[in-house]
């Protein structure tokens, strides 16, 4: 009939988890140049004058990098299907789904997609259960 079998929801959220592992690394490495570019230059993003959540954009810039650099370790941890990054993996999409709601004021239609994304990355980490040996 029109019914989902066991075999399709599984490949899709299987596809899901490599699906995240690349958001990652590739949002990693994003997150590196973003902050680069942050760190040499303050005045590279425009500044917001009344956003409540105001920071100083080289610090934030070096924030970039280090999430930016665990997202690679991490995303690369996923593509190996390793436990710990799956774990990691959710941690690290929270914290960047956060990190894109206080960017948005400097690049909203970015900081938008990536929480669409970092969205996406929850769910496919939460919903593989990969089958464990009795």
């Amino acid at each position: 009939g029109g019914g989902a079998g066991e075999g399709r929801p599984s490949a899709w959220v299987a596809g899901g988890t490599v699906f995240a592992g690349v958001v990652l690394l590739v949002g990693g490495l994003l997150d590196i140049l973003k902050g680069i570019s942050s760190i040499a230059s303050d005045t590279i993003y425009t500044r917001i004058g009344d956003y409540v959540y105001r920071f100083n954009l080289t610090a934030w810039g070096w924030v970039l990098v280090v999430v930016g650099l665990i997202a690679v370790i991490t995303g690369l941890g996923l593509l190996t299907d390793a436990l710990w990054a799956r774990v990691l993996g959710v941690f690290m999409a929270c914290l960047s789904l956060i990190a894109n709601f206080l960017w948005l004021p400097y690049q909203p239609l970015w900081a938008l997609i990536s929480i669409g994304l970092d969205a996406w990355v929850i769910w496919a980490l939460t919903a593989h259960r990969t089958p464990r040996a009795l």
